[in-house]
């Protein structure tokens, strides 16, 4: 019983390698989908900076609202709430450089298509592969920007907050670095929307590739 048992083992085994043996390993679209997928995993450290993000900017803002109201007369909670916001601007600073480091593993693992496209036989698929490469490059270099713009902001702010700590801190001193925020955020907002409008071109190449390639992919509803 023992040995015939081992036998139909074998005679499967070697079934299952005639098979992959037949089939010749995955095509060159099938290698691109692999690889564009798992960029979409080693992006997910970047999507789950978002949310925190956004929350530490709502309460920096609550303190930066609260200092506005206080007068010299109380100066030391201005002190404690100054160093709250100082706190509150290096966790931002930390979660940005995450994201950052997201997307650099992220550009690193999408290098890799480059090898694939050139293996693709179909002229006008491999033309929309080219396509969508030159798409996601111009949204990391669009995500650079916003970085850039991002950690400039933070730099100011972070300069307000220490400004904040100086009893002899004029008016006009104030409203120079206010205007400096303001402006720098204002490139952060377009930095931001360009990402996101070249995220969601990308995303649409994306699944016009699969279907074009004839691969058989299910989405899930956003």
């Amino acid at each position: 019983m023992k040995n015939k048992t081992f036998n139909l083992l074998f005679v499967l085994i070697c079934m299952v390698f005639l098979l992959m043996g037949c089939k010749g390993g995955p095509s060159p679209e099938e290698k691109i989908y692999e690889t564009l997928e798992e960029v979409v995993a080693v992006e997910k450290d970047f999507e789950e900076q978002q949310d925190p993000l956004v929350e530490l900017e709502k309460k920096e803002k609550e303190l930066y609202d609260e200092i506005l109201t206080l007068g010299m007369k109380e100066f030391d909670q201005i002190l404690t709430l100054s160093n709250e916001a100082l706190t509150i601007v290096a966790d931002r600073e930390s979660k940005i450089n995450n994201e950052h480091e997201s997307i650099k593993a992220s550009k690193k693992e999408f290098q890799k298509i480059d090898t694939f496209i050139s293996e693709i036989k179909e002229d006008s698929l491999k033309e929309e592969a080219d396509g969508l490469v030159s798409l996601m490059n111009e949204r990391y270099g669009s995500y650079e920007e916003l970085y850039s713009s991002y950690t400039e902001a933070i730099g100011h702010d972070k300069k307000l907050y220490e400004m904040f700590q100086n009893e002899e801190l004029t008016l006009e001193e104030l409203e120079q670095q206010i205007n400096l925020i303001n402006s720098t955020y204002e490139k952060v907002v377009a930095a931001n929307e360009e990402f996101n409008k070249l995220t969601d071109q990308y995303n649409k190449a994306k699944v016009s590739f699969y279907k074009n390639a004839g691969l058989e992919v299910v989405f899930k509803e956003e």
